[in-house]
């Protein structure tokens, strides 16, 4: 049978200080992550009301959540007596191992957050970026996903679009259309420029604003360029010019203008002497011409 009082100085030394950080270290973690998730509350909040991407939000929140709970539990490992200095320098050992190990990811990371925050493009809009062209689909922390005309998908690191010129055709509401015709040398200008007229007159879908430019750019080796320069809204663009195309060809063949194509042309100069100079023949004898007598 052990001894009252020792049973009293086990208490009083081990039992009670040990119960009492326990009890402490727990109540640290229980008030701690419900201060915690009212941060993150807060946070998640004002980012929504900032309009800032869901992706985005969700991964702010997340990498808040995650940095609030580390906090909480050194701060509640501490209370027990643990030394947590050493367990800090691990942590920020392992993270800087870690972040050398995903220079390239966090590289694509941070462009995905400019990409989301500055939005140069949005799902939907058909752009020019990372050496690739297409339609986006999604814009992700790490990537972001394009379909191509051809119905390909192509994904893309973020770290790869940003570093480079993004193209953005869907930006403005309206583009222009730019277009060259050639006619030949022969062919009347006045009235290869007042068939192109009528045929944009005739396309209902051009705008009447800005007005269309018809005019020579080139006297090329082989034609008359005519630069077309037609305003049309966004998502018209590639119909309306596939249509002027074949219209204006079909307007040039009926009025008989004709679309040269590249050609060279060979002239031939056959020059024949009337002679040879033999011996002290003269110049003239060689050249074929009689001297005047």
């Amino acid at each position: 049978m052990l001894d009252p009082l020792t049973d009293l100085d086990w208490i009083n030394t081990y039992a009670l200080p040990w119960g009492l950080n326990l009890l402490f270290a727990a109540g640290i973690f229980v008030v701690g992550r419900w201060v915690g998730r009212g941060v993150v509350a807060i946070v998640r909040r004002i980012l929504v009301r900032a309009r800032l991407d869901e992706i985005l939000v969700n991964f702010i929140v997340s990498i808040l959540n995650g940095v609030l709970l580390l906090v909480v539990i050194i701060a509640a490992l501490d209370r027990l007596g643990v030394d947590t200095t050493s367990l800090v320098a691990l942590i920020g050992a392992a993270g800087l191992a870690i972040g050398l190990a995903l220079q390239d990811s966090l590289k694509n990371f941070s462009a995905g957050v400019m990409l989301i925050v500055f939005r140069p493009f949005k799902a939907g809009d058909f752009v020019e970026a990372g050496g690739t062209q297409g339609v986006v689909e999604k814009i992700n922390i790490f990537s972001s996903t394009f379909r191509t005309p051809d119905n390909r998908e192509i994904i893309v690191p973020n770290g790869a679009i940003y570093s480079g010129v993004i193209t953005n055709y869907s930006a403005r509401a309206t583009r222009r259309i730019d277009l060259v015709f050639g006619i030949s040398y022969d062919d009347d200008l006045r009235a290869a420029k007042a068939v192109i007229e009528q045929v944009l007159q005739a396309e209902p879908r051009l705008l009447a604003e800005p007005p269309p430019f018809i005019g020579v750019a080139e006297l090329g080796a082989s034609s008359v360029d005519l630069h077309v320069r037609p305003w049309v809204a966004t998502a018209d663009y590639f119909d309306t010019m596939c249509a002027l195309k074949e219209k204006v060809k079909l307007a040039f063949d009926a009025h008989g203008i004709t679309i040269p194509y590249p050609q060279m042309e060979m002239h031939q100069y056959v020059t024949q002497l009337a002679g040879e100079r033999v011996g002290g023949g003269s110049p003239a004898a060689a050249a074929g011409t009689t001297p005047a007598t």
